[in-house]
């Protein structure tokens, strides 16, 4: 590692901005990297995996934590607790860096930030730490399932509770373990501007690891690259960043020659971009959003992608646009959400989603389907759909739409290879752990009149 910048220096300050300062650890991470950009690739990825891995851990290392420390760690100065934290995952999680190592970098940054007078609590923490870490008295599985599951797992004790109620045992586990499994790039092939075959032979060419999806052959994932800007079937536009289950929106449309369509809540616009793609130029999609920094993504990705076919505006979705009444023949209601479905790439939101937000989202959707619903003309489709796995937000949404606004849902034509029952009905819900996906949501569902 490079003796000018301490990497591990780098991730203490990302986790103080992530975990004290409540900011998104995608973006600050992302920012870093670019910061960093000139360090060698191995540094990089160490400061990725250290952060990472620290923060998808974290609940199970406050634990191991707090049974070791009389000073329990809220009430931890926060670079004590946050210099403790990384150690731990170094210690319990990354076989490769010795016990040593971890515990006396913890010490030497502890004093480099002004607390001499702590380094010997951070010391003896880790040390106590490395030497009893295969005793550590976990909660029983047996005794309380959603205690054992949120401290091994590290998922908020609220939400473990919530999905035991809806799901089994076994499809709960697996789904809390695929969250904590490394998860690839996964991009959509534009299939208007090179094909598969170019797309690969172009990523191989970079040394790119690809492996193909098996339920949409236009999917790839991708691993092994350094900056996703570098990556010329990206620059090129000849890929979109856009996991599996999120193009089953476009998959699911079956727009036709001459459709018009809306887009409410678009960015950074993969859903509207991959349908106008399948359009061929032969109809259009509007895409909006409530700010000018989202509308501006759209329109960044429209035109590395090369899409014309597509109009972009701010717009917000809770008030109604009067000349847009009747004017869809599709209409795509992605809706902001708790996020629940995407955690494996976006860890911290675990931590930040309480219940009562994840209720007041269930109602804000609710409000916005009651204004949007409007756009959809007599006959024409609308797709709900979220990021999430919890099902107020989805399926119970879904239910109090058509009881109270004339819609039916109807079956889902499958041009996939994901199944389930609930698509004869109109609806799907994409678990990790149990499909090869994000978790996901989407209904299909037509206006009668």
């Amino acid at each position: 590692m490079t003796d000018v910048i301490n990497t591990r220096e780098v991730v203490l300050d990302l986790l103080m901005e992530i975990l004290e300062n409540n900011r998104h650890s995608h973006l600050v991470l992302r920012q870093a990297l670019e910061k960093y950009q000139y360090l060698d690739k191995k540094d990089r990825a160490f400061i990725t995996r250290l952060t990472e891995g620290t923060i998808e851990n974290l609940i199970q290392i406050d634990y191991i934590i707090n049974a070791f420390s009389k000073i329990k760690v809220g009430k931890m100065k926060p670079v004590i607790r946050n210099l403790l934290r990384m150690g731990v995952y170094q210690i319990k999680f990354m076989d490769h860096i010795p016990d040593s190592a971890a515990c006396n970098e913890a010490v030497k940054l502890a004093k480099k930030r002004k607390f001499d007078g702590l380094k010997g609590f951070v010391n003896g923490i880790l040390r106590n730490v490395s030497r009893n870490l295969e005793t550590i008295p976990y909660p029983q599985k047996e005794k309380n399932l959603a205690e054992y599951f949120s401290v091994m797992y590290s998922m908020p004790e609220w939400i473990v509770t919530k999905w035991l109620a809806d799901y089994d045992t076994v499809t709960v586990e697996n789904l809390l373990k695929a969250f904590l499994e490394d998860a690839d790039t996964t991009v959509r092939c534009n299939l208007l501007r090179a094909s598969k075959e170019e797309i690969i032979e172009s990523l191989k060419s970079q040394n790119i690891e690809v492996i193909e999806d098996s339920n949409l052959n236009y999917v790839l994932h991708i691993r092994g690259y350094d900056f996703l800007s570098r990556v010329e079937a990206f620059s090129k536009g000849w890929i979109q960043v856009q996991d599996t289950a999120s193009c089953l929106v476009g998959e699911f449309a079956n727009v036709k020659p001459g459709d018009y369509v809306i887009d409410v809540c678009s960015a950074p616009g993969g859903k509207a971009l991959h349908i106008a793609e399948k359009l061929c130029g032969l109809g259009h999609v509007e895409a909006r959003d409530l700010t000018a920094a989202k509308v501006s993504m759209i329109s960044e990705n429209a035109a590395r992608l090369g899409i014309t076919n597509i109009s972009i505006k701010i717009q917000d979705a809770l008030v109604l646009e009067p000349k847009s009444i009747h004017k869809a023949d599709l209409l795509v209601a992605d809706l902001p959400c708790s996020g629940l479905g995407v955690i494996g790439r976006k860890p911290d939101i675990k931590y930040h989603m309480t219940k009562k937000q994840a209720e007041e989202l269930a109602v804000l959707q609710q409000r916005i389907l009651s204004t949007v619903y409007q756009y959809v003309k007599p006959g024409g489709l609308l797709i709900y759909s979220t990021c999430t796995i919890h099902s107020p937000e989805n399926i119970e949404n879904v239910r109090w739409f058509i009881k109270n606004y004339p819609f039916r849902m109807v079956p889902i034509e499958n041009k996939s290879g994901f199944y389930a029952a609930s698509m004869e009905e109109g609806w799907i819900q994409l678990l990790p752990g149990t499909h090869q996906a994000d978790g996901f949501f989407l209904a299909v569902m037509r206006r009668q009149i």
